[in-house]
């Protein structure tokens, strides 16, 4: 079994996300992701609109989704890929060689966000409408 990871908050799901899970599994058989955790986001200066919990249900609702973990700090990634015998390190391009040194443990692919679509754009875009 080919077994993918990805990385990211995930929080206000859109299409953007969607599209990059869905990718993400057509890499390999078995998706993980792994979500920041509350604490996590707190160290990463990011504010969620969703709890960690709530963001975790919402993700293991979808079909291409197999396993939801928690990522609790920078640094757990090698942990990840060993300890979930993981083949495939999948994020964004806007991480493009960030994750590289992963190479070492697995295939590091990096795909084309979503064009039009992102949480920072939807968040500017609320502050706009409710002022």
């Amino acid at each position: 079994m080919k077994k993918v990871i990805t990385y990211g908050t995930f929080d206000l799901l859109h299409w953007g996300h969607i599209n990059l899970l869905k990718r993400a599994k057509d890499l390999g058989d078995y998706l993980i992701v792994a979500i920041s955790s509350d604490e996590f986001n707190a160290i990463k200066n990011k504010k969620s609109y969703h709890s960690f919990e709530n963001r975790k249900m919402i993700l293991e609702a979808i079909r291409y989704v197999d396993e939801v973990i928690s990522e609790e700090n920078w640094e757990q990634k090698v942990s990840d890929v060993v300890d979930h015998n993981v083949d495939v390190f999948v994020m964004g391009d806007d991480w493009e060689g960030k994750f590289d040194f992963l190479k070492d443990y697995c295939e590091v692919v990096y795909l084309p966000r979503t064009a039009g679509i992102s949480t920072s754009k939807i968040k500017d875009e609320l502050k706009i409408v409710n002022g």
